[in-house]
């Protein structure tokens, strides 16, 4: 009986309008939520029978709630540099725990504080997750979630890390005298000879020790000098009278580098053994660019060194962590030096509405939403992380409000199909009187 459909539908009506009013619910309770993602109630039909002929029989109707999680949020200005928003696509890798296995939740959330450990994580407790950066800054980007591991900004306070990078900038002077005498490489090292301009830096071993390094020039040809790199004292290291490099630096007629006819061995690493039997890295030799100015050139002024970095150290306490918008989490020591830990990734998906929702604010993949892929941010799609700013909600509070009136006007109605057909049906009943 077409009346009894009507019943059916009826009661369809207000469990699909029951649902829609949840999700309402959901959102205005959410709306202070950092990086909430607002569902929408949509609805979809129940028919009985697709043909009409004669008698109809109503289906009904069912609600159908949509996460629209693609839609970006308000970014929204934070005090703390360990709040990380999106601005863009992507989502945050965590994982409930700090262990490898444990499982993975993506998430927009990025309100991350240290723990009492050191971890960084978020409000629902999820670790966030990245590529640890070996000394010189590198990692390898697999694709594989197993790769990565949970970050922990405390874990170099107290420790010390070997010089990696030695960068100079100098002017040596064009006016200077040639040196007409006989030279062989180490003899500025020895004393033999004593150079046109030379200047000293502290690197550091592994243990965090400090070693003096020496470059000394020697002008040898109008745009031609030779240059030594040596310890001093010599006993500091395994190489005979303290020489790590020699060769020769050669300048463009305009004062400006000439890598391409200058020595190799001045412009690239420095294998070290130190004698103190402290581990040591390859020290990567900033000096310059082919036809560059921004390391040694050759001027009228006077032979001077313009600015110079060494990494490396002993590493106290840390005093802030900074995020760069390509992910890079650098930690900033007391004494004003800095190391990057860890570059953060951001997973991309085909069609992230289709992921499954989580506790927390949480996501997890699901068949609709395709495989996670994980690229740097600002790659291949990933939106750029804003340090010191959250995403806000992305719930309209004005637009639930319509929607609460439109779907209790709706349950309503709904509920007076039922009383309706109850009225018919009793009438039906009293045919027989």
């Amino acid at each position: 009986m077409s009346l009894y459909s009507a019943l059916y539908a009826g009661v369809s009506g207000l469990s699909a309008q029951s649902s829609a009013m949840a999700t309402v619910a959901d959102n205005i309770t959410n709306i202070n939520t950092v990086g909430y993602k607002e569902v929408e109630a949509q609805f979809r039909t129940l028919v009985t029978d697709g043909t009409i002929v004669g008698s109809y029989s109503a289906g009904g109707v069912a609600a159908a709630p949509h996460a629209l999680i693609s839609k970006q949020g308000l970014l929204q200005a934070s005090s703390s540099t360990t709040d990380l928003g999106i601005d863009g696509a992507g989502f945050f890798v965590t994982r409930a725990g700090t262990g490898v296995d444990d499982a993975v939740a993506f998430t927009r959330a990025g309100a991350f504080r240290p723990d009492e450990e050191g971890y960084l994580r978020n409000t629902a407790g999820y670790y966030l997750q990245g590529w640890a950066l070996d000394s010189s800054g590198n990692y390898v980007n697999t694709g594989n979630l197993s790769a990565l591991s949970a970050v922990r900004v405390g874990e170099l306070t107290g420790t010390a890390t070997a010089t990696t990078r030695l960068q100079m900038r100098a002017n040596l002077q064009s006016t200077t005298a040639l040196y007409t005498g006989v030279y062989a490489a180490g003899d500025m090292a020895t004393g033999t000879v004593t150079p046109h301009f030379s200047r000293s830096l502290d690197v550091y071993d592994a243990q965090g020790g400090p070693h003096r390094l020496t470059l000394s020039f020697l002008k040898t040809d109008p745009n031609g000098w030779v240059a030594e790199i040596y310890a001093e004292p010599a006993s500091d290291v395994t190489a005979a009278n303290g020489l790590l490099a020699s060769g020769v630096v050669a300048f463009n007629p305009d004062g400006s580098l000439d890598v391409a006819n200058s020595s190799p061995a001045l412009f690239g690493t420095l294998s070290v053994t130190w004698t103190n039997s402290a581990g040591s890295d390859p020290i990567q030799l900033e000096l310059g660019s082919q036809n560059g100015l921004d390391g040694l050139t050759q001027f009228g002024s006077s032979s001077a060194m313009i600015s110079s970095i060494v990494n490396g150290g002993l590493l106290g306490n840390i005093a802030s962590v900074e995020v760069s918008k390509q992910g890079v989490l650098s930690a900033i020591f007391e004494d004003g030096t800095s190391r990057a830990l860890y570059q953060l990734p951001l997973a991309t998906f085909p069609n992230p509405d289709g992921l499954t929702r989580l506790p927390g604010n949480g996501y997890a993949t699901s068949d609709a939403s395709g495989s996670a892929s994980l690229n740097e941010p600002t790659v291949l799609g990933a939106g750029a992380i804003a340090s010191g700013a959250l995403e806000g909600s992305t719930v309209d509070l004005a637009g639930e409000f319509t929607n609460m009136i439109r779907f209790q006007r709706a349950y309503s109605a709904a509920s007076r199909i039922i009383t309706t057909v109850d009225d018919m049906l009793q009438e039906v009943s009293n045919l027989k009187r």
